[in-house]
């Protein structure tokens, strides 16, 4: 059940669903590169991105789900605080679960960055067959058959020329995959929501079942680790944003909560 939308809910939907439609109407296909958060490596990385990256997203669905998010528990907690203290909150919380997504994900390439750079440095077939086969998720046959004519082959300059190109660009396509979405600020109000209202029944959708918003809390933030850590193939969804959110409206929720005389 939809609670009263309130004036800042209300804009926050309006902004971020234009940001979305507008630009399939214009058909501006490449709008993500622009307001997309990309790795911080990337040469495509803007600071401006942290902002601009909440209002972007990958698909009808995506958007669906992050605005139906915002739809049932921003109004609550904008009544509860007022829209200043909202807005404050909803920017702070995807702001800053862009800056543990960059943050962990910089410190997640940098070995690889070094791999990369030791390898253009001394190409040889065991350390490109070592870098392969740690980075490339679905290695195809083509690829085998690379490895085992280049460890047939060390010192042919097209081989070893080859090899380093592949190398690059399986670094670079880790590097330049911009995140779009407003999952972090989401999941950073399903933690306040969580915090501030634990007891408060909530109905899923899927299944269309009433859950205390505690343990609502609890399961989707167990999700986002446990997805995080395994690291499926294929698994294009930034579950780091989804805990940096969860993370940074802990702590303002934990701040906010000292000043008695704002909080309540």
């Amino acid at each position: 059940m939809f609670a009263r939308l309130t004036p800042m809910v209300k804009n926050l939907l309006l902004i971020t669903v234009a940001a979305y439609l507008i630009p399939s109407i214009l058909g501006w296909n490449n709008v993500n590169a622009y307001l997309g958060l990309w790795h911080i490596s990337s040469l495509n990385f803007q600071p401006y991105q942290f902002f601009t990256y909440m209002f972007a997203h990958g698909g009808f669905m995506h958007i669906l789900f992050n605005m139906l998010g915002l739809l049932f528990l921003g109004p609550m907690l904008e009544q509860f605080w007022g829209p200043k203290r909202f807005l404050t909150f909803y920017l702070i919380t995807g702001i800053g679960a862009g800056v543990f997504y960059e943050g962990v994900k910089y410190t997640q390439t940098i070995p690889m960055k070094n791999k990369m750079e030791a390898y253009v440095a001394n190409p040889n077939p065991d350390d490109f067959a070592i870098f392969m086969g740690k980075y490339v998720n679905r290695p195809t046959e083509d690829l085998y058959d690379f490895i085992g004519a280049y460890s047939e082959n060390e010192n042919n300059r097209n081989y070893i020329s080859q090899s380093i190109g592949l190398v690059e660009t399986v670094y670079n396509r880790v590097i330049n995959v911009p995140m779009v979405g407003a999952s972090g600020a989401i999941y950073g109000i399903l933690m306040a929501f969580g915090m501030l209202f634990p007891n408060t029944q909530l109905m899923l959708l899927f299944p269309p079942i009433p859950i205390k918003a505690k343990y609502f809390v609890l399961i989707l933030g167990g999700i986002a680790i446990y997805s995080q850590f395994m690291n499926s193939s294929g698994d294009n969804v930034a579950h780091l944003a989804h805990l940096g959110g969860m993370l940074f409206a802990f702590i303002m929720i934990k701040i906010w909560a000292k000043d008695k005389r704002n909080f309540y």
